[in-house]
Parts: C-alpha cells; sequence; structure tokens
C-alpha cells in the first residue's frame, strides 16, 4: 500500500458534479501539481479550497479540493477529493492527468480495503458499506448502518473475549497449577461457560434470517393452473400492468417478476407459467420451470379459481405444495361457488375488485413476523460468509460440550474451544486469508 489511488467515486454519466477520489502519501502533492489556487500541502486538514484544474497552462475544469490528511480519514491515508462539473469528458480528463502524475488506479473497493488494513474498521464494518450503498428499503438501509457503526462486531468481539478468557484459564491451570489466584477449570465449569456462549450463538443464528430477509427480500412464487388469475394478481400486488392477462389459457409462458415494499421489506413476486399437463413444448417448459421455482422461492402463493369446484390440477398442485411455506389465494370470491379448504391457509380475494388484496399483505405481514422486525434491534448476521462461520464455531464449542461429559482432559478440550475462537475472528477480520479479503473487495464498486 505504497503507492497513491485514484478513482471516480461517482456514476460516470452525465451529472452536476462528479468526485475523483485519491488517497495515499503522495496524494496531496500530485493534487497540487495540477491545481492552480492555494497550496494544498499548507493548508489545514479536513478543509475545502477553490481553484482550477491546469494541464500546462490550460484550465481544464473549475473545482473545489478536499483535503482529509492522515490519520482522521476513511483510510488513515492522505485523502484527496476533487469535485469537478459532472461532464463524462472532463471527469476523466482529470483521470488521466493524476495517473499521468503517479498516481494508479484503484481495484474496486480497495479505499474500504485500505481502511480495513489499516486497522479503521473491521470486515463485518467493510462488507456493511458494500450492502449500505446498494440497500434498497429504509430497514435495510437502517440495519447496515447499525452495522457498520460496529454493534455486531461488539457482540462478535464480547464472545471472542469470553472464550479468550476462558482459553486463558485452562492454559494456566495446565501450565502452572500452583498458581492460587487463577481460576479452576473443572468440567461443570466448563459446561457453565460454554453453554452460555452457545445460547448466544444460537440466538445469533435465529435472527441470521431477519437479515437475510431484510438484505435479500422474499421471494413469493405465484402458482397454479392456467386462468385461475395469477397474472391479475402480481399485476394488482404490483398496481401496474407488468404480466399479459387474457382469458385464453397458458399466456404466461415464461417467468414475470416484480417488487413492492411492505413495512420496509421487499417482497419479489414471480408469476410462474400454469401447471398443467400439455403437449406445447414452449409451454410444458414453463411449467417446468414453474416447478422449480417453487423449491427455489421463500414462499408460495397457490391461486386458486373461485367460481369453479377444485379439479384434478389444482388437487395434485395442492398435493406438490404440502410441506412448502405456502397460502391459498382464492380468486373470484363474488362467485356462488364457495371452495372450502379447511386444512389450508387460505385468503379469499377478487383481483378484479382488489378485494382481498390488503388482507394478502396483512397475511404475509403476519407470515414473516414482520411487525415484530419494526420492533426489534436490528443487529443480524447479514451474509452467508458470517452465517456460515457462526455454525461452525457453534458445531466446534458444542462439540467441546459433549466432550465434558465424557470426562476427556481440559486440554484436549481446549483444541475446539480455540478453533471456535478463531473462526469468530474470521467475521470481524482478526484472523484472516489473503485470498479471502480479495474475493470480498473485488464485489465493491469502484471509488469505494
Amino acid at each position: 500500500m505504497e503507492d497513491t489511488i485514484v478513482a471516480i467515486s461517482t456514476a460516470l454519466q452525465k451529472g452536476a458534479i462528479s468526485i475523483i477520489r485519491l488517497s495515499g502519501k503522495e496524494a496531496i502533492n500530485i493534487v497540487e501539481s495540477i491545481f492552480k489556487g492555494q497550496n494544498l500541502t499548507k493548508v489545514p486538514s479536513h478543509t475545502i479550497h477553490y481553484g482550477f484544474i491546469m494541464e500546462k497552462n490550460t484550465k481544464i475544469d473549475e473545482v473545489l479540493v478536499s483535503i482529509f490528511k492522515s490519520p482522521k480519514t476513511y483510510t488513515k491515508e492522505d485523502v484527496v477529493e476533487i469535485n469537478c462539473h459532472g461532464s463524462i469528458a472532463t471527469t476523466n480528463k482529470i483521470l488521466e492527468l493524476l495517473l499521468t502524475k503517479g498516481c494508479r488506479l484503484a481495484e474496486p473497493g480497495e479505499f474500504t480495503k485500505r481502511a480495513f488494513l489499516n486497522g479503521r474498521i473491521d470486515l463485518t464494518q467493510a462488507e456493511a458499506v458494500s450492502d449500505l450503498i446498494s440497500s434498497k428499503t429504509d430497514k435495510s438501509r437502517e440495519m447496515f448502518l447499525n452495522q457498520l457503526s460496529g454493534e455486531l462486531s461488539s457482540q462478535i468481539k464480547t464472545l471472542r473475549q469470553e472464550l479468550l478468557n476462558l482459553l486463558a484459564n485452562i492454559a494456566v491451570n495446565i501450565d502452572y497449577p500452583e498458581y492460587e489466584d487463577a481460576t479452576i477449570i473443572t468440567n461443570s465449569l466448563l459446561k457453565e461457560k460454554l453453554a452460555a456462549i452457545i445460547k448466544s450463538l444460537n440466538k445469533l443464528l435465529k435472527t441470521a434470517k431477519n437479515g437475510k430477509i431484510i438484505k435479500d427480500g422474499i421471494n413469493i412464487a405465484l402458482v397454479g393452473r392456467p386462468n385461475v388469475g395469477k397474472s391479475s394478481l402480481l399485476n394488482k400486488l404490483l398496481q401496474e400492468e407488468k404480466a399479459i392477462v387474457t382469458d385464453i389459457a397458458g399466456t404466461t409462458r415464461d417467468i414475470v417478476e416484480g417488487s413492492i415494499t411492505i413495512n420496509g421489506i421487499t417482497f419479489n413476486f414471480i408469476d410462474t407459467a400454469g401447471i398443467r399437463k400439455t403437449t406445447d413444448i414452449v409451454e410444458k417448459l414453463g411449467v417446468d420451470k414453474s416447478k422449480e421455482l417453487i423449491n427455489k422461492s421463500d414462499y408460495i402463493i397457490c391461486v386458486l379459481n373461485g367460481s369453479e369446484k377444485l379439479t384434478k390440477e389444482d388437487q395434485e398442485i395442492l398435493a406438490f405444495l404440502k410441506n412448502k411455506n405456502h397460502l391459498i389465494f382464492i380468486n373470484k370470491n363474488d362467485q356462488k361457488i364457495k371452495l372450502d379448504l379447511p386444512n389450508h391457509n387460505v385468503v379469499y380475494g377478487n383481483t378484479i375488485f382488489e378485494d382481498g388484496i390488503n388482507k394478502l399483505k396483512e397475511k404475509l405481514i403476519e407470515e414473516f413476523n414482520l411487525n415484530h422486525l419494526e420492533s426489534e434491534d436490528p443487529t443480524y448476521l447479514s451474509n452467508a460468509r458470517q452465517i456460515s462461520l457462526v455454525k461452525r464455531s457453534l458445531q466446534s464449542l458444542e462439540n467441546a460440550l459433549n466432550n465434558t461429559s465424557l470426562d476427556i482432559p481440559v486440554d484436549l478440550l481446549e483444541l475446539d474451544i480455540k478453533q471456535a475462537y478463531d473462526l469468530l475472528g474470521e467475521i470481524t477480520g482478526e484472523t484472516y486469508q489473503d485470498e479471502l479479503i480479495d474475493e470480498l473487495f473485488k464485489n465493491f464498486c469502484l471509488g469505494k
């Protein structure tokens, strides 16, 4: 990290302003070499300066330059931000000048990577930066802002400290049995300590589902036989004509998707092809894809035609959904025939008059306990990497706990406890592999 990096931090498109960011030991000197205005090498930190970017004697643009001196910066290095006019040509020209003066074009996420490697933030906070940029709802923004402030890190570090204290006492008991001030680690005490930490990890895993819901939303497949009103229901939920609706059975042959936000959570609705036996090759592919989506979706809304009795196809679909999370939306409830499905979660409605649509949304809020999410502190594991590491750490501690009942020597139990300690360290980045760090940061946007 001896070189000075540069990147465009705003979207490269026509706009009012663009921001070009530099970080590194030579950041201030490099910008000073192309800046006409106050001497940037002599100005105080955290100040903004008006002037012009110059190429020899030619003005390139009128700019504002912000100076941030190490160590109180995003990367803990000297950082300079050039605010120029938002012309693509102007922005690229200034970037080109900086590259010719000795800067290197930053890799995706390299500013945040430097912030991590220089100890300003940990790995959970670095991941939160990327997630905060791509957050789509207020609830996800709140969760990632909470993670960025270090709430999740604090919980993980507390658990690691408890494990470290346990390991330290075990080491003293083994190496210095005569040391009277050390806590004597018996199997009984070990069980108590491990059980408490396991309880905390289980709580983290239990709420991880909430983190996934807030971050990724909920994928809901609309299924049913042809012409029962799936596409009409999708259009009413989205309040737009997303799917083509006709009286011809089998109109929907491919997947149609759309999203809405309910109680701060994104619901991704997927209108699938009507499920029935067919000799049409294209429609059959759509039916097969529908069945595949049923297995991949978080939840399923099965649409039935309330103006008809259950058909054989309806019954086959209901049987297919038996062990899956689903509810039944009975469409056309204004008709005389009243389908009765006592063993199913049912909502009655009508996509023509929108009757039952609000009731369906209320049912989804209830099914996913969204009102509870509104009142809960949003400190959750938010990605597969974090969840996997907690699961592996939990498994190691459960192995140690189970082995206490077998009267295995404490020094052997220490191995599982140490492994759990290291795994939790990978969550915050206190222990990591270079390959993992490179993989994580390459998914960031440029200039961040």
